[in-house]
C-alpha cells in the first residue's frame, strides 16, 4: 500500500509545476512577442503581456506576405506542411501495415530477408541516402513538385516493425475463425486487423504527422520554387534575413501558427495514442 505523505505530495506537485513553467514559459514569450511591433522587442525590458499589434500581425503573415518570406503568406506555407503531413503520414502508415501483413501472414520465398532488408534501412536516415535520393528525384522530374517533396519519404521501417510485431501478437484461433468463415485475405485483413490496430495507427499517426510537418532539409533541397515552401523553411528565411535585423514579431507569430495543427492532432488523438503505446487491444 502507498503510504499518503502530505509532503511528498506537495513537493510532487511542486516539482511537477516547475517543470510546467519551464516548458511553457518559451512558448508564453513567442505568444507574446508575436502581439506586439518590432520597437518593444529591440529595447529593454522586452514586455511579458500582451501588446496591441496581435491582429495586424497575424493578418499580414497570413494573408499579406513577407519579403523575408520571399513574399509567400504564411497561409500558403502552412498548406504547403500540411499537404507534406498529412502526404507522408498516410503513404507511411499504408505501405508499412501492408508490407507488415505480407511478412506476417504470407509464406513467400526469402520473406524475412525482406524483413530484414527494410529493418536495416533504419541506419539509413534521409539525411545519410539524400544525395542519391536527390538524384533519383532529378531524374524523375520532380523537383518543385509535391510528389518531390513527399515520395521520397514515405517509406518507413519504424512503422512496418511495429505493425508486424502487433500482428505477431493476434492469436492463431482467429485467424482460423477467419477461415472457417470463408473470409479471404482482403476480407480478413479489412475486417479484423485494421479494426484491431486503430490504435497502433492513432499513435503512428501523431509521430509521423509530427515528424512530416517538422520537415526542413529535405524541402530545402528540394524546392526553388517559393509557392512551395513549407513553414519551417519561412522561419528559417525570416531568421536569416541577411544584413536587416530579423522580425522577430513576425517570426514568434509564425512559430505560434507553426504549432497550432500538431498540437490540435496530438490533442485530438490524446485518448488513442496512449492505448496505442501502452496496450494491445484484441
Amino acid at each position: 500500500m502507498v503510504e499518503n505523505r502530505p509532503f511528498l505530495t506537495f513537493l510532487t506537485h511542486a516539482v511537477l509545476i516547475i517543470g510546467v513553467l519551464f516548458l511553457c514559459f518559451p512558448v508564453w514569450m513567442a505568444l507574446v512577442a508575436s502581439t506586439h511591433g518590432p520597437e518593444a522587442l529591440s529595447s529593454s525590458p522586452i514586455p511579458l503581456w500582451f501588446g496591441d499589434r496581435a491582429w495586424e500581425n497575424y493578418s499580414q503573415l497570413l494573408v499579406g506576405g513577407l519579403p523575408e518570406a520571399g513574399g509567400v503568406p504564411i497561409g500558403s506555407m502552412m498548406f504547403n506542411s500540411l499537404i507534406m503531413a498529412l502526404v507522408i503520414t498516410f503513404g507511411k502508415i499504408a505501405i508499412s501495415i501492408i508490407s507488415a501483413y505480407a511478412i506476417v501472414y504470407f509464406q513467400f520465398p526469402f520473406r524475412m530477408g525482406f524483413f530484414w532488408m527494410i529493418f536495416i534501412t533504419l541506419m539509413l536516415p534521409v539525411e545519410v541516402r539524400i544525395l542519391p535520393t536527390f538524384d533519383v528525384v532529378v531524374k524523375m522530374g520532380m523537383l518543385n513538385t509535391y510528389a518531390g517533396l513527399t515520395v521520397p519519404l514515405i517509406a518507413s521501417a519504424t512503422a512496418t516493425f511495429l505493425f508486424r510485431q502487433f500482428f505477431l501478437t493476434i492469436p492463431d484461433e482467429l485467424v482460423e475463425a477467419a477461415r472457417i468463415d470463408r473470409a479471404g485475405p482482403l476480407r480478413f485483413f479489412w475486417d479484423i486487423l485494421l479494426p484491431l490496430s486503430r490504435t497502433n495507427i492513432a499513435a503512428l499517426f501523431i509521430i509521423l504527422f509530427i515528424y512530416g510537418w517538422n520537415q526542413y532539409l529535405w524541402p530545402l533541397l528540394i524546392t526553388t520554387d517559393e509557392s512551395l515552401y513549407t513553414v519551417v523553411m519561412g522561419i528559417q528565411r525570416m531568421v536569416n534575413s541577411g544584413e536587416s535585423l530579423p522580425v522577430w514579431h513576425y517570426i514568434m507569430g509564425t512559430a505560434v501558427l507553426a504549432m497550432i495543427p500538431p498540437v490540435i492532432v496530438v490533442v485530438a488523438m490524446q485518448k488513442l495514442f496512449v492505448k496505442g503505446l501502452v496496450e494491445s487491444e484484441k
